[in-house]
């Protein structure tokens, strides 16, 4: 590291692409972007026979074409996997400046895609992203010009390939004068270096340009107003005034990078930016707890989840292969982590929550996934940001629409649903973009006529539809505004033409619908180099309605939240962070069930034959809370996060406090990496609304309270292999307990209950290639409560003790790729009502029921404790094939998803015969393949 005055300091900082929506895996893009263009300009200048041109003091080398334009041959950005040597250019000619945008002084970049034969020869050019104004076509005739070494296999045959290309014409400037009184321009500058996001490679021929702020001061930097990045990926620009300065970072094949830097007197800044790779390589980031506010990082790039079997290329469904995630049962979309009941976990679009993730039985997320830019998964230990939780977090983030100004979209179908989607710029609306996506099942429509012959007696199958409308801008470039609504419905009708024998009165129709909408405001605004403010505003409604017979329970929510976070880099390694989270609302709550036993009655008579009863009640409800941070960072090696959170709940009128703490130390830092990190936390969860709102519940109830612990470590073996362990401990306090109460049907709540979870997480991860990705991941865990003092410890109904996942997949050339998932996991626990008579001490023939004469049925008598049977092992192998076809403005795509390939009857339940003297095990999905199409441009 060198300065150009001895006596000048120099501040150096490293960030990643801000607002930048896509990083992807493709380390293969990067080399060839950092080995050729240095080879291009030093093989046109020895067919000038002129000399290198000479950089700016601390610049780097910018070839001129005719009328002192700067024409910049980029660097080529993908080439097939098939191949092992990338085409190598011979030569270069740069493209005749158009004489009426020179006039006009007009500046543009021209992407083509050339297709180079086996004798490297261009055989045809297109433009992908086009400049107009007479460039477009000056590009094309100079590329015809263009010679190439073949690309090559790995045998050394030559092969064809298709690389992108960028033309930058840019009008040499000469430096004005100063402005009468402005002071001499000092020898401050600006330098860095550009690389590739993932894996750090420098991007050679990558466009730096730096711009004046308004208002920063109008003087014009002497240095040329836009640079090329050299083999390294290194750039400088010279004699920049004090201020502050608008950099522009472009390179083909990545997503553009602008931020804002300030020079201060006497000052050098150095930076390094990472730019993110962008069309395929689009990655969905899935984060265990994401650094430096959280202990541990995983990431699932988007072309993983695409390609994972039996997720149908679901994002949201890819979190259930995670460590620490439980299998739900059969056709169930619920989320179970680290032990944690469903209810424990709270999920979130854009910082707002919502009431599910997983539309009926799992079948697909809420949100698609071509809209999301990353999902943050906190399995536990998270930030002081969440509260009114104690299990874990997801966090979904949806990505900005695309800025190249060009329409896009896509449509896709399968055996299940379908759905489209839509974005670009809006007309007549200067750097504003639209996206609109929708989404509808027809398994109804396809699969409902079946069921209903087959004597299901189905009157509509699961529907469910959702729909997202998102607009975006950015007010200033350093802040961005953004409008969504977007909601889901889901029903489903079951017809019960005979009743069950143990409950008679149970007949009619069986009922399920929820729905949620959200109308969102968002607002980022990075204020200085500094001074960053978050923000998000929310009016949502939630409905939930269940009938059977002549029972319901019927909930509507109208909600406004809202948080504000703003965060103050106070000095180096120190980072302050505060905000204000807000949840407030009306409710009204509908019930109809039946009542308690009459006087004299037996406790066992069926449960629909009792007296009904309605309860009906509405009210409102205001949770604020804030809450505040340090990043905490005294060595490069090591970084602490201590936090504390407050919330109020109105309802039960409690004020509760939660101190956290993270931290992570690399004892072994660069490469291999070794890091040790734990973290420790007060997590509390309010009571839910039945359970507080009188006359349902008790207004006197506290919120539950669960302690976590953690500690692991993260080791990399290899560039692309790293392995993970964490233990993890939660002590879980004051839990609700509910025991009935005499003559109500309201249960009694008090918070008696206690419990324990205590597991470990382990994984063995592949990261991506530009072949293959996999990984193997094993949770080992406990999870235990015990309902009231002195009662015996007993498992939670969603205890899994081992959970394996191994995965993989495989690009094989041409378009296809195929992929495999294997599990192995614990049977779900089962209380039973008959012995298994598989025991040694079971009497099959042994009645574990009462008959109750005036309704003919028996009721069952368990046979055991609560959860005291464990159902056979879940195993399943899944597998997937995919193929893609590329066309000149347009891709089409097709897979087959084959879930449970070799038909394994996985048991999911028991059934019982009508006095429960025998039963057999009710079994999930058996083989079930998925079809699917899709067409983008």
């Amino acid at each position: 590291m060198t300065t150009q005055e001895p006596a000048a300091s120099i501040r150096i900082d490293d960030r990643r692409a801000r607002g930048a929506r896509r990083p992807a895996a493709a380390v293969l893009l990067s080399l060839l972007a950092a080995l050729w263009p240095s080879q291009a300009r030093a093989q046109q200048q020895r067919q000038d026979g002129q000399a290198a041109p000479q950089a700016p003091e601390g610049g780097a080398a910018v070839p001129r074409g005719p009328g002192g334009a700067i024409v910049t041959p980029p660097a080529p950005t993908a080439a097939p996997a098939v191949k092992a040597t990338p085409p190598r250019a011979l030569n270069y000619t740069p493209p005749e400046y158009p004489p009426e945008a020179e006039k006009q002084g007009r500046e543009a970049s021209v992407t083509l895609q050339l297709d180079i034969d086996r004798d490297g020869r261009v055989k045809h050019a297109v433009v992908v992203e086009s400049a107009g104004h007479g460039f477009d076509e000056s590009a094309l005739a100079a590329a015809q010009k263009l010679e190439f070494e073949p690309a090559r296999r790995a045998d050394g045959t030559p092969a064809p390939a298709r690389i992108l290309y960028r033309y930058s014409f840019t009008l040499k400037t000469a430096s004005p004068p100063p402005a009468a009184g402005e002071p001499a321009r000092s020898a401050e500058s600006l330098r860095g270096t550009v690389l590739a996001s993932g894996g750090d490679v420098p991007l050679a021929g990558a466009t730096v340009s730096v711009a004046r702020v308004a208002g920063a001061g109008a003087a014009t930097p002497a240095a040329p107003p836009e640079l090329t990045t050299d083999e390294g990926g290194a750039f400088a620009f010279a004699a920049l005034p004090p201020g502050r300065y608008q950099v522009t970072i472009a390179a083909p094949g990545f997503e553009p990078l602008s931020v804002e830097e300030a020079l201060a007197p006497g000052e050098q800044l150095e930076v390094k930016y990472r730019l993110l790779p962008q069309g395929d390589g689009l990655e969905v980031t899935v984060r265990g707890k994401r650094p430096p506010r959280e202990v541990t990082k995983r990431t699932i790039e988007q072309r993983e989840i695409n390609r994972i079997p039996g997720t149908n290329g679901d994002a949201l469904r890819s979190l259930q292969n995670l460590p620490g995630v439980a299998r739900p049962p059969s056709i169930a979309g619920l989320l179970i982590v680290r032990g944690s009941g469903p209810q424990d976990t709270q999920t979130f679009v854009d910082g707002t929550q919502v009431p599910l993730i997983y539309h009926f039985g799992g079948l697909s997320s809420v949100v698609p996934t071509e809209m999301l830019d990353r999902i943050d998964f906190y399995p536990g230990n998270f930030s002081a940001k969440y509260g009114r939780v104690q299990g874990g977090i997801v966090d979904v983030a949806l990505r900005s629409p695309k800025e190249d100004g060009k329409l896009h979209g896509l449509a896709q179908m399968d055996l299940i649903d379908a759905r489209v989607l839509l974005e670009g710029p809006v007309p007549f609306l200067e750097n504003t973009r639209f996206m609109v996506a929708g989404r509808r099942s027809y398994i109804g429509e396809s699969f409902g006529p079946v069921l209903e012959a087959a004597g299901a007696g189905v009157t509509q199958a699961p529907v469910y539809y959702d729909y997202q409308v998102l607009l975006e801008t950015e007010p200033t470039p350093s802040a961005r505004l953004r409008l969504t609504f977007f909601g889901s419905d889901d029903a489903l009708e079951l017809l019960l033409s005979d009743p069950a024998p143990n409950e008679p009165a149970l007949s009619g129709n069986v009922g399920l619908h929820t729905a949620f909408q959200r109308l969102q405001l968002r607002y980022d605004h990075e204020l200085t180099d500094k001074d960053r403010l978050d923000g998000v505003l929310a009016i949502a409604r939630d409905d939930a309605d269940f009938g059977i017979g002549p029972i319901y329970f019927q909930l509507d929510l109208k909600t406004i939240s809202g948080r504000l976070e703003y965060a103050r880099r106070i000095s180096k390694g120190t980072v302050f962070n505060a905000g204000l989270d807000v949840f407030a609302g009306l409710y009204a709550v509908n019930l109809r069930a039946p009542g308690p036993n009459r006087p004299g009655e037996p406790p066992n008579q069926p449960f629909s034959t009792r007296t009904l009863q309605e309860v009906s009640r509405d009210g409102e409800f205001f949770y604020p809370a804030a809450y505040a941070e340090l990043e905490l960072a005294p060595t490069p090696r090591a970084k602490i996060v201590p936090g504390l959170r407050l919330d109020y709940q109105d309802l039960n009128q409690q004020v509760t406090v939660s101190p956290r703490v993270n931290g992570r130390f690399d004892v072994v830092p660069g490469f291999p990496r070794t890091t040790v990190k734990g973290g420790l936390g007060v997590f509390h969860q309010p009571p839910q609304f039945q359970e507080v709102i009188p006359p349902l519940g008790n207004p006197g109830l506290k919120s539950t309270r669960a302690l976590h612990y953690a500690a692991g470590v993260e080791q990399e073996l290899t560039r692309h292999i790293e392995a993970s362990a964490e233990g993890f401990y939660k002590q879980l306090d004051e839990l609700v307990v509910g025991v009935n109460r005499p003559g109500s049907i309201q249960l009694d709540y008090q918070n008696v209950g206690s419990g324990r979870v205590i597991g470990g997480e382990f994984l063995l991860k592949y990261k991506p290639d530009d072949r293959f990705f996999g990984w193997a991941a094993y949770t080992l865990s406990r999870s235990t409560r015990v309902p009231e003092p002195g009662e015996p410890e007993r498992l939670v109904s969603f205890d899994q003790t081992h959970i394996l996942t191994v995965l993989g997949s495989y690009r094989l050339g041409d378009g296809w790729e195929f992929g495999a998932r294997f599990r192995l996991v614990s049977g779900n626990l089962v209380t039973p009502n008959v012995c298994n008579v598989n025991e040694q001490s079971c009497d099959p023939y042994r009645t574990n029921a009462l008959f109750y004469a005036p309704t003919g049925t028996y009721t069952p008598i368990p046979f055991s404790g609560p959860n005291s049977e464990r159902l056979p092992a879940f195993h399943q192998l899944d597998l997937r094939l995919d193929k893609t076809w590329k066309f000149k403005t347009w891709r089409l795509s097709a897979y087959l998803d084959v879930q449970n390939v070799y038909n394994n009857a996985n048991s999911e339940a028991i059934q019982y015969n009508y006095n429960y003297t025998a039963r057999q095990y009710v079994t999930g999905l058996p083989i079930l393949p998925s079809f699917g199409m899709r067409g983008e441009f």
